[in-house]
């Protein structure tokens, strides 16, 4: 059995490899990517509880473990048959019937879209879950088994593609590279080996000058630690490249660049996650918890204009959810449900922190989501 601090060990010694082949020195996004996506080890990739409920006490007193974080799928149903209301629109509108997932975690979001529009009448012929981690495919299999005939798996994404896709906290796990200011000169922020405790390494942060600089200009001279988001946007470049017809809405915490890179932002928005707890610290305990950075949705939309993406709208989760008939769906949810679901658009919750951006290709229309509450206009 894989113990934790046994996990640990060799994900840093398949790390340290890595730092040693590219001469003792790799960027934070090489240590992102390592650290998250090793095949088997990395926190995304192995067997650990990722995505669900926090601890608690079982009717016989005895402690069960909780997952590391909850996403808006596993706190409330209705996020999912909310945003169903908006996926049918975009399929019957760019005329295509297949929907595509990416990161679907622990399949809670794909289980609601397909009842949802299996509720509305809206011809599906496939969904399609594009995710790397072997353990969380096999939950997903678990519990999407009633729609077995509908759902597949893919690794990747084929040349040619249409349909609806969807991306609900996926953009905030890719990696990034880290920007540094100090003393008015930029540095690449990078990872070195530092020590060996008890067989599992001690990462450093050790930093390089770079050409590099953020998409935006700073005021003042203070030292400054911020991300630039390459995989991220060619990410929607290369979607706005395989997508034929069709649209897209990616959900995730962020905001746009002049927010993002504001000269109080100083300290950079990478965080980490386990146990229901967040720290700042990505170097240690690797493989045992989540490394996110904030989006930067100007950054998205630009780059998916670039590639021939148009921008349907941008919005807060709250304003979307609500466009798209959520709290017609509360007259008649339970008391439980409302509490539940007030969390997915209270202000100091997710309402306002998580964004909602849609992209389109072809011909623009109205989608419901972004009805009211556009902020198009600030990215």
């Amino acid at each position: 059995m894989t113990t934790p601090h046994s996990l640990t060990s060799t994900l840093s010694a398949h790390i340290a490899k890595a730092i040693d082949a590219a001469e003792g020195w790799i960027g934070f996004d090489e240590f992102m990517a390592l650290a998250l996506y090793t095949p088997d080890l990395g926190y995304y990739a192995n067997d650990s509880t990722k995505f669900g409920h926090l601890p608690y006490s079982n009717e016989g007193g005895e402690k069960v473990a909780g997952s590391d974080f909850v996403t808006a799928p596993e706190m409330s149903r209705l996020f999912g048959q909310t945003l169903g209301t908006q996926v049918a629109q975009a399929l019957a509108q760019t005329k295509t019937s297949e929907v595509w997932e990416f990161g679907a975690g622990s399949g809670a979001l794909a289980l609601q879209l397909l009842e949802t529009l299996e509720a509305l009448g809206q011809p599906l012929a496939r969904y399609t879950i594009v995710d790397l981690s072997g353990s969380l495919r096999a939950r997903q299999q678990q519990k999407l088994e009633k729609f077995a005939d509908t759902v597949r798996w893919v690794n990747e994404l084929p040349q040619a593609m249409h349909g609806v896709v969807v991306g609900n906290e996926v953009l905030d796990a890719m990696p990034v590279k880290l920007l540094a200011r100090v003393g008015g000169i930029w540095y690449e922020r990078g990872v070195a080996q530092g020590t060996v405790v008890d067989d599992t390494f001690e990462w450093r942060w050790e930093d390089r000058v770079t050409g590099l600089r953020p998409p935006a200009a700073f005021e003042g001279h203070h030292d400054y630690l911020t991300e630039i988001h390459p995989q991220g946007e060619s990410f929607v470049r290369t979607l706005a490249d395989r997508l034929t017809a069709g649209a897209a809405f990616l959900i995730d915490y962020g905001f746009p660049e002049h927010e993002y890179y504001h000269p109080q932002r100083h300290m950079g928005t990478v965080m980490c996650h386990q146990s229901h707890l967040s720290d700042t610290d990505p170097l240690t305990n690797v493989g045992l918890k989540d490394i996110t950075a904030h989006v930067n949705f100007t950054g998205i939309a630009l780059a998916a204009q670039d590639a021939g993406l148009g921008v349907l709208g941008y919005c807060t989760q709250a304003r979307f959810l609500m466009n798209c008939g959520l709290l017609t769906r509360l007259e008649t949810a339970s008391q439980v449900e409302r509490v539940q679901a007030q969390r997915l658009i209270m202000e100091h919750e997710m309402g306002e922190l998580f964004k909602v951006i849609g992209l389109h290709k072809g011909e623009p229309w109205d989608a419901v989501g972004f009805a009211q509450g556009d902020r198009t206009f600030t990215l």
